[in-house]
């Protein structure tokens, strides 16, 4: 995610509320996190000032709830890559999707992966049964109809029920590493639809995208066509945004392409205007020189160099140990920057 802003100047603006607040924030927090506690907690303090309406209050006290308790519960795996499933709540046990995805999830946990699904039935259940023990969580959201939690969640503390979609939605794309979209309906699509939107503007760091389907399906192919023929064609999208997304017909070959994007690629970081992109391994000679060449159109300025962690960094104790890469990035061309992942992974 973007960096955070924080102000030093937001307060309620009554000098003995101010104070409590900041009284609380010492009783609460670490020193890393007191200027943000207290914009939280000052918050608060202006919405109750502010609106009288009930509803509101609701709606954030609600989403605030679901959005701790989801970190608490995946605080302590945020060191192991997860990979979330998307797919139609409907699929039947002995549909060709649903084994695909059992397949997939068991695959993918089995190379040390955690499974995330929407916690419901059809592909999602696959998902969770595929997964080995202990290796899956479940964010299921509470509908009137269809959507109850599956059999296959091994630790129910692991299964997360969000009343929001959208809460839930943030949480799939903060806790998880890549994606995997299989046949589905308005759900699977919208979630689909918004992963690759949240790509192509930058809201979510880079990820591989995997459209997958059964051989003999047209599902994603004609969705493609679709995106082709409407969003490329009538110029709604850049053609280099399909770069984003991967349609695949097996189940190896959605692993490996998982397991490519992060083998030399390992994360990003946007810091003063630098995009600094953390290695797993340095790159070669040659293939930082290619990269140079290759996609000097999206960078503002300069060129793509060998870097320590910045400052901010450091601060934080992000990976470092890992060489890096840094480059004025246009912060537009996201499609772009994924194929530039693609050539270092290659190296």
């Amino acid at each position: 995610m973007m960096m955070e802003r924080i102000s030093k100047d937001y307060e309620v603006g009554d000098q003995a509320i101010d104070n409590l607040i900041s009284e609380l924030v010492k009783l609460s927090g670490s020193v890393e996190t007191e200027d943000l506690l207290r914009e939280i907690l000052t918050t608060t303090v202006k919405l109750g000032r502010e609106s009288a309406d009930k509803g509101d209050l609701k709606l954030v006290n609600n989403a605030l709830k679901e959005l701790r308790y989801s970190f608490k519960i995946f605080s302590p795996y945020r060191g192991v890559k997860k990979v979330i499933i998307f797919g139609s709540a409907r699929s039947k046990a002995k549909s060709s999707e649903y084994k695909m995805a059992e397949e997939f999830s068991r695959k993918l946990s089995g190379k040390g992966y955690m499974v995330v699904t929407g916690g419901g039935p059809g592909v999602m259940e696959a998902g969770n049964k595929g997964a080995g023990s202990g290796k899956d969580f479940a964010l299921n959201i509470r509908l009137p109809f269809e959507q109850k939690p599956n059999p296959y969640i091994d630790e129910k503390e692991k299964l997360i029920n969000f009343k929001y979609f959208f809460t839930r939605k943030l949480v799939f794309v903060k806790e998880t590493d890549a994606t995997a979209l299989f046949p589905g309906g308005f759900g699977t699509l919208d979630e689909g639809f918004e992963m690759i939107t949240l790509m192509q503007t930058g809201k979510s760091r880079p990820r591989p995208i995997v459209l997958m389907e059964p051989k003999g399906s047209t599902y994603w192919a004609t969705w493609m066509h679709f995106v082709k023929s409407q969003l490329v064609k009538k110029g709604f999208i850049n053609k280099k945004d399909l770069q984003l997304v991967h349609i695949v017909k097996s189940v190896d070959a959605a692993v490996k392409y998982i397991e490519d994007f992060y083998r030399v690629y390992h994360s990003i970081r946007y810091v003063s205007g630098l995009a600094v992109l953390r290695l797993n391994r340095e790159i070669s000679a040659k293939t930082l020189k290619f990269i140079n060449k290759k996609f000097k159109d999206i960078l503002i300025s300069g060129s793509i160099m060998p870097a320590s962690p910045t400052v901010k960094e450091i601060q934080e104790g992000e990976f470092l140990n890992l060489p890096r890469l840094a480059m004025n990035f246009n912060m537009r061309d996201y499609g772009r920057l994924c194929e530039m992942i693609s050539v270092i992974n290659k190296d």
